[in-house]
């Protein structure tokens, strides 16, 4: 079967110059709209518009504003599961990118174990933010 579409849209860099691109672009979006005050045109999370629960991902737009502005204690206070986790994504989207620009296609490859743990993290963090 062809391939289709342009072929740099092909290349193995591309997917992770979009996703960097786009992450570029909402932090600069973020960066100038306090998601602390009311009536900015950020998303709200739909499972904690649905439940009225804390997902585990609640408050992650709110640290990335607080790091961009120096704010490091508040920024823990949104959401410490993601702030201890931003650094390994990090990792891996510059590998993933890395991967692309030597031309190569790169995944990672998580082991059920691996899997399991970060489910796990996920869903103890679920419950214990929305204990208080």
């Amino acid at each position: 079967m062809a391939e289709r579409g342009p072929a740099v849209l092909r290349h193995p860099a591309a997917a992770p110059l979009v996703v960097a691109a786009a992450g570029l672009a909402g932090a600069a979006h973020v960066y100038g709209t306090n998601p602390h005050e009311p009536g900015h045109l950020l998303p709200q999370c739909p499972f904690r518009y649905v439940t009225g629960l804390l997902c585990p991902a609640c408050g992650g737009t709110r640290m990335v504003y607080d790091l961009m502005h120096g704010q490091f204690t508040a920024a823990w206070h949104d959401n410490r599961v993601l702030l201890l986790a931003g650094p390994f994504a990090l990792v891996l989207l510059g590998r993933w990118f890395v991967e692309g620009l030597r031309g190569r296609r790169w995944r990672p490859e998580l082991k059920p174990r691996t899997q399991a743990l970060i489910l796990g993290i996920a869903v103890t963090w679920t419950v214990v933010r929305n204990l208080h």
